[in-house]
């Protein structure tokens, strides 16, 4: 499977999620991306998912994600990257083991993926 259908099929099956599907970027966020940059908010992912993910222990895992505050950890809640039992329900990613660099890239990939789609997402919503 290449990596676009593994997101398609991925992005499918989080939107079929009532709980995943109903995170959504608001204005606020928009606005905050568009000031920051991508590249910033990019390094924040990377930032979020190196100190709150890719531990091999998560003392608070399951709480340790915010539902609110920020574009990307919005974007962890709707992507199922927002701790270790729901990126190994989601991404099949076993808890207990530090994460890599590569399951570490693919989890900020992810979520900036998401990040884009919902932008794009968002401006066909302002054009109708």
């Amino acid at each position: 499977m290449t990596k676009d259908e593994w997101y398609k099929q991925l992005f499918e099956n989080l939107g079929k999620s009532t709980f995943r599907s109903r995170f959504h970027l608001k204005q606020v966020d928009i606005d905050y991306i568009n000031s920051k940059g991508l590249d910033k908010i990019e390094e924040h992912a990377r930032d979020f998912i190196v100190k709150r993910e890719a531990p091999a222990v998560i003392p608070n895992d399951g709480k340790q994600t915010p539902m609110r505050g920020h574009p990307v950890f919005i974007a962890q809640h709707a992507t199922a990257t927002c701790c270790r039992g729901c990126i190994k329900k989601w991404h099949k990613i076993l808890p207990g083991k530090q994460l890599s660099q590569v399951q570490q890239d693919y989890l900020v990939d992810v979520i900036m993926t998401w990040i884009r789609q919902e932008m794009e997402l968002f401006q066909d919503r302002l054009i109708r």
